[in-house]
């Protein structure tokens, strides 16, 4: 049986983030067993101390070293723990690649994550930052979050409600120095509802010749073809996906924005009194879509995409974004946030 962990003092994480920019940790630690979690929090450097959980490495920027232990998690498997004949209940690892599950649950006949596909990243980020795309967001098909909890040094097994997820957030992110998510829980089911009405979806799927009800499995080829053409491949350019998340504001004053900008994308939110812009609009309204300042750049595809163009460092890209984000608010009073958690730094 291999070992349940391994610990690597001052780890090189360049090639561990898809920005691809350089950085270093004290000690990462690869987990290859949950049930190892109690044991090597019971060391005293992991006590107390600040750590960072690493996936993918593809929702975050190194913008110095970690300042303290990084976590990777590599369990990876797949279990399907219920199945009533019109639902599934699926268990799925923290260290298993999200595509790869999806496309795993679209093999064993089950619908729900389809507009998910091709989200890089792994299954125990995926409830951390309520990954979305598409008109989906991930919250709407967790059955529960296993975590290991630093402050009992116990799991913990919380539902939805108990995620306190909402847009790109949930308790993860806010408890980020308390929860290991281990493990994660969908209830998906077997007869496919598509969801269609995001922009692009049924275009392509009449671009693909298909015209009747499209399956779940066509419906994940469509945004796989989507996101392929919309966002650059991380191993071919260095980058996060989408830098920045779209900013909500009162209703108010995105309808006042509206009569001042009539092309300005604008969307409904669940909260009557709030509304959702499109903040690659904006950016792209500023000029930076293409824009470049040595290696670090702005996607010419996709203004929402920051990119590493060879050797920028994570200093260089953050200092980017907050150039963008200020000319943002000084032209249209509007504030946005990275999506990407900033290590190393303040945003």
């Amino acid at each position: 049986m291999a070992d349940p962990y391994r610990l690597i003092e001052n780890a090189r994480l360049d090639a561990r983030n898809t920005f691809g920019v350089p950085a270093r940790a004290p000690m990462l630690v690869e987990v290859h067993r949950n049930d190892a979690l109690p044991e090597l929090f019971g060391y005293a450097m992991l006590q107390d101390a600040g750590l960072l959980m690493l996936g993918g490495g593809s929702n975050l920027l190194f913008a110095g070293d970690a300042p303290g232990a990084v976590i990777a998690l590599n369990t990876r498997a797949i279990t399907l723990l219920d199945d009533d004949g019109d639902t599934a209940l699926i268990r799925a690892d923290a260290g298993v690649l999200w595509h790869d599950f999806v496309l795993w649950t679209l093999g064993h006949g089950l619908s729900g994550l389809e507009n998910l596909a091709l989200i890089p990243g792994t299954v125990g980020a995926a409830p951390i930052q309520n990954i979305g795309a598409y008109g989906v967001e991930v919250c709407e098909r967790v059955h529960l979050v296993e975590a290991f909890d630093r402050e009992t040094r116990g799991f913990v097994r919380l539902n939805a409600s108990q995620c306190a997820f909402a847009y790109r957030d949930s308790l993860f992110k806010h408890s980020l120095d308390r929860y290991l998510v281990t493990a994660v829980e969908f209830r998906l089911s077997r007869s496919f509802v598509p969801r269609l009405e995001y922009a692009g979806i049924a275009s392509e799927l009449s671009a693909m010749g298909i015209t009747e009800a499209p399956r779940a499995s066509q419906v994940a080829e469509a945004v796989m073809h989507i996101r392929r053409h919309k966002l650059p491949d991380p191993a071919v350019i260095g980058n996060a996906g989408s830098f920045f998340k779209n900013p909500i504001l009162p209703a108010a004053q995105a309808e006042a924005l509206l009569q001042e900008h009539p092309a300005l994308p604008v969307f409904r939110t669940q909260d009557t009194g709030l509304r959702k812009l499109s903040a690659a609009w904006l950016i792209d309204a500023c000029g930076w879509k293409g824009h470049r300042d040595g290696d670090a750049g702005v996607s010419a595809e996709h203004a929402l995409v920051l990119v590493n163009h060879g050797n920028a460092s994570g200093q260089q890209l953050l200092a980017l974004a907050r150039r963008i984000a200020e000319s943002v608010q000084a032209r249209f009073g509007v504030v946005i946030e990275p999506e990407p958690r900033v290590v190393g730094a303040r945003w």
